[in-house]
């Protein structure tokens, strides 16, 4: 009688939202698309490690910039989102961010040195689908809602609206007790579809930076995310 064949290895994600100083990362991982844990620091080192040696996490969604803009001005992938009517912040130079007297982006500046931390393990996404086995890339909880969503969301209703987006996704949220433990929980879902090949969209280029969500809604309310089809 033949041995049973090995279960295949859970497919491990994490989301991660970044905050300055004093907030510091929410991180949410999920296994096979489920909620698994979450972690909340304020040490590059400690969460870069959690990531790798504690999840073993194959793909990572980060909520910051995974590049500086070059020109100062917004970056391509910024643009793009903003012509379908998706506000988003539009990313500086290296050296305004740096130079600026009141730290308003040192949450790009950790970001910055959360990539710089992980990308040995975690290179940043270049194309979809992914041709390596563990990646990073950035991702933003708003555009996920809005695409989700066909496109209706509403700012004074995005706690509600994003935790029926995870519920609806079979993903647990009674841990999850504050917006940015949903926002980490929203990118860990983009990025376990990006690592199971579902549908998903990448704005902008690789020079300057993707942005990856999931695929918006169809006319007839598909989202297309169990689907083995990935564009860019």
């Amino acid at each position: 009688m033949s041995a049973n064949p090995p279960a295949s290895a859970p497919i491990t994600t994490i989301g991660i939202d970044v905050g300055g100083h004093s907030k510091g990362f929410h991180a949410v991982a999920l296994c096979n698309g489920a909620y698994a844990c979450q972690l909340s620091s304020r040490d590059i080192l400690e969460l870069s490690h959690w990531c790798r040696s504690v999840i073993g996490a194959s793909v990572i969604a980060i909520d910051a910039p995974c590049r500086w803009s070059p020109t100062g001005r917004a970056r391509p992938c910024e643009r793009e989102l903003m012509q379908q009517g998706i506000f988003c912040f539009a990313t500086p130079s290296r050296e305004k961010a740096e130079q600026h007297p009141s730290g308003y982006f040192d949450w790009m500046r950790h970001g910055a040195d959360l990539y710089e931390a992980l990308k040995d393990s975690h290179p940043l996404l270049t194309s979809l689908p992914s041709t390596v086995q563990c990646c990073c890339f950035k991702t933003f909880p708003h555009a996920i809602t809005w695409h989700l969503r066909g496109g209706e969301t509403k700012a004074r209703q995005k706690r509600p609206q994003r935790t029926a987006l995870l519920a609806q996704a079979g993903i647990t949220t009674a841990t999850l007790t504050n917006i940015d433990w949903i926002d980490a929980a929203l990118c860990a879902l983009t990025a376990h579809r990006v690592a199971i090949g579902a549908s998903c969209l990448a704005f902008g280029e690789p020079n300057t930076g993707l942005i990856v969500v999931p695929e918006r809604p169809g006319p007839s309310g598909e989202t297309g995310l169990d689907r083995p089809n990935l564009s860019v």
